[in-house]
C-alpha cells in the first residue's frame, strides 16, 4: 500500500460521521443551509416524497421558523457547521455569491455529500468543504421559485439538471425521480451555457412579455388585455415548437419576407414604444436566420430585411 493511500485511509478513519445513517427510509438524512424560497420549497418537496429532512441552518430566525413549520422533522440551527453531525447529505441553498464562502466554513465527514442548487456554478465550487471520502454535486430544478406552493407543485414533471461526482449523482437522480421530476446529467464545463439558456427561457421570456405589454399599451390595451390577447398566441407557438421543432414553428412576416410590414412595425414602435425597438430588431434577426434555414426566404428578401433592421430608428 502506498504512503499516499495510507494517509488517505487514516484521514478517512479519523473523520467518520459520529451518527451513521439510520433512517428507516434507507435514504440519506438531508440538511439545508439556507431557508429562502428555494431551500424551503425543496425541503417541503423532499419531505413529502419520503426523504428525511433532518435539519435546517439559517441566520434568519423568521425564515428558520417558517421552514420548520412546513417541515416539522427538521431541527433548526443558527450556524451551518452545527448541522453536520445530524445529516448525511447537505443542500446549500444560499445565493450563488455566498456558496463558496459557506463551503469554506464546513468540513465534511467521510461519506457525506454536499450539493448546491445553483444553475450557473459547477459542483467544484464546493471543494473547500470536502474531505477524504466525501462527494459534491449540483442539483438545479428548472422551476421558477416565485411562490412556494406553486414551486413545490411544479417540481412534479420538471427537469432537474445534475452535475458533479458520479457517486452522488445516482442518489440525486433517485431523489429527482421520487419528486416526479426528470433528472438530466450535464457534462463537465457545461453549466454556464445551460444556465444562460435557462435564464432566457424564464426571465428572458418575461422580459419579452414585458416588451409585448409596452407595445400593447400603444394600441390602447392595459396589461390584463395584453395578457388575455397575446398569451394564448404565445402558448400556441410554444406548443408548435414542442411538436414540430423550433424551425418549423416559425410564422409571421419575417418568414414571408414582408418588408413593408416590418417597416410599419418599426415606425409604430419608434412612436409608441421606442424602448422595444432594439428588442424587436434582435428577435427579428433570429427569425430571418430561421427562415433562411427553412429555405422559405429568398436571399434578396433576407438582405432587404437586414438592411431595414440596420437603419437608424425612426424619430419618435
Amino acid at each position: 500500500m502506498s504512503d499516499h493511500h495510507d494517509a488517505a485511509h487514516v484521514a478517512l478513519a479519523g473523520h467518520r460521521h459520529p451518527h451513521p445513517p439510520s433512517d428507516p427510509s434507507g435514504h440519506p438524512r438531508i440538511g439545508f443551509i439556507g431557508a429562502g424560497r428555494v431551500g424551503t420549497a425543496l425541503g417541503v418537496a423532499f419531505s413529502r416524497a419520503g426523504w428525511p429532512v433532518a435539519a435546517i441552518s439559517s441566520r434568519n430566525v423568521q425564515r428558520r421558523d417558517q421552514f420548520t413549520a412546513r417541515v416539522p422533522g427538521a431541527t433548526p440551527f443558527g450556524r451551518p457547521a452545527q448541522l453536520l453531525d445530524e445529516v448525511d447529505l447537505i443542500f446549500v441553498t444560499v445565493p450563488d455569491d455566498a456558496i463558496a464562502s459557506v463551503a469554506a466554513g464546513l468540513r465534511l465527514y467521510a461519506d457525506q455529500g454536499i450539493v448546491h442548487t445553483s444553475g450557473a456554478l459547477p459542483a467544484s465550487v464546493l471543494a473547500a468543504a470536502q474531505g477524504a471520502g466525501s462527494t459534491a454535486a449540483s442539483f438545479h430544478p428548472l422551476v421558477a421559485f416565485a411562490d412556494l406552493d406553486r414551486a413545490v407543485a411544479a417540481l412534479d414533471g420538471a427537469t432537474i439538471a445534475l452535475e458533479g461526482d458520479e457517486r452522488l449523482l445516482s442518489i440525486l437522480a433517485d431523489l429527482a425521480t421520487d419528486l416526479g421530476a426528470q433528472p438530466v446529467r450535464l457534462p463537465p464545463g457545461s453549466k454556464s451555457a445551460y444556465h444562460a439558456a435557462a435564464v432566457l427561457s424564464a426571465g428572458g421570456l418575461i422580459g419579452l412579455l414585458d416588451g409585448i405589454g409596452e407595445v400593447a399599451r400603444g394600441a390602447g390595451l392595459d396589461e390584463g388585455d395584453a395578457l388575455a390577447i397575446y398569451l394564448p398566441l404565445m402558448r400556441q407557438a410554444l406548443d408548435n415548437a414542442e411538436v414540430l421543432g423550433i424551425q418549423a414553428a416559425l410564422t409571421g412576416p419575417l418568414l414571408r419576407g414582408d418588408v413593408s410590414t416590418v417597416r410599419d412595425h418599426l415606425d409604430a414602435l419608434g412612436r409608441l414604444a421606442p424602448d422595444v425597438v432594439e428588442l424587436y430588431r434582435a428577435v427579428a434577426h433570429r427569425e430571418i436566420a430561421l427562415a433562411e434555414r427553412r429555405g422559405e426566404l429568398s436571399e434578396g428578401r433576407a438582405a432587404a430585411l437586414r438592411q431595414l433592421l440596420s437603419e437608424p430608428a425612426p424619430a419618435s
